[in-house]
């Protein structure tokens, strides 16, 4: 039995081990690309590939302010069951003159703590938001006439990509419930 080798000559300088070392590192390549190609098709069928931003917001508490206090604060719980990020970028509040604006907690030495006004925040992929008096919220200015435990606020939270989302928060008395 004759092998193919002695019937057709390898090219001058080409022998079967850099034939092999040439197709294995092309092998390299060609199973990452493979692998990479499983990895999304198994993403793409899950559906969570390119799917919107699906926000909600729940749990609205605004805390009922002291007497002669001009500001307050708001606390929101917001998901992102999408496959997106998405930004809130503003908030409105009926009934309330001036400019609801997003703050963010923070800590100097010592233990003093300050409110910094943030430009927006993001809610993950999948993810949650829980705002709270040690990390963000909403300072909401007080309308003249007040508001009283147990009034219901309409809020307009504003995202980059899901839009405008409606949601109520109470006036609840400080201290009365947990805002972690």
């Amino acid at each position: 039995m004759r092998w193919i080798s002695e019937w057709v000559p390898f090219p001058e300088g080409l022998d079967r081990r850099r034939l092999r070392d040439g197709a294995l590192a092309a092998l390299v390549p060609v199973a990452a690309c493979s692998v990479a190609l499983a990895g999304l098709t198994a993403w793409v069928g899950t559906g969570r590939a390119g799917t919107p931003a699906r926000v909600s917001v729940a749990g609205g508490k605004i805390l009922l302010p002291s007497a002669g206090v001009p500001e307050t604060a708001a606390f929101f719980d917001i998901s992102n069951g999408g496959g997106s990020a998405d930004t809130l970028v503003r908030v409105t509040a009926r009934g309330v003159s001036g400019e609801v604006t997003l703050s963010r907690h923070r800590m100097q030495q010592g233990n003093a703590a300050y409110r910094s006004q943030i430009d927006s925040v993001s809610v993950a992929a999948g993810d949650s938001l829980s705002m709270s008096p040690s990390g963000v919220d909403l300072t909401v200015p007080v309308p003249a006439a007040g508001w009283e435990s147990g009034d219901l606020v309409s809020f307009t939270l504003e995202f980059r990509r899901s839009g405008p989302v409606k949601a109520l928060a109470v006036v609840v008395q400080p201290g009365s419930v947990s805002l972690q």
